[in-house]
């Protein structure tokens, strides 16, 4: 697996993680961890632009982080979920492999060009 994947893993895995700590966070301790998080996950984020196209990288991550909270609002928080909001996820996850199979076309576009 190319590392800079195992970056966009973390980076989604994480803010989940912070997401979840603005839920729950009450002392000053508790929001310390969730800010270092934040910073951790700020910090892999470029990382996996690195090697990846950075539109891929953040359609993952912002979809995955959308994705993520909602699940976890309903799962955790006692949120609510409704047709509107399923056809909308799915419209995010089409999006984001969308972008991925579109960027990686153009690479390969590019690729090709240079060997020309």
């Amino acid at each position: 697996m190319n590392k800079a994947w195992i970056y966009v893993f973390l980076t989604c895995f994480f803010e989940i993680i912070w997401v979840y700590g603005f839920n729950t966070a009450k002392t000053w301790w508790e929001w310390a961890i969730v800010v270092g998080i934040i910073l951790l996950d700020f910090y892999i984020l470029p990382k996996a632009c690195e090697t990846l196209p950075t539109g891929t990288v953040y359609a993952i991550f912002s979809g995955v982080g959308t994705i993520g909270t909602v699940l976890m609002d309903v799962i955790l928080f006692d949120g609510t979920l409704n047709i509107g909001m399923i056809l909308c996820i799915i419209l995010i996850i089409i999006g984001v492999i969308g972008l991925n199979l579109a960027d990686n076309k153009s690479e390969k576009n590019e690729i090709a060009k240079g060997a020309a």
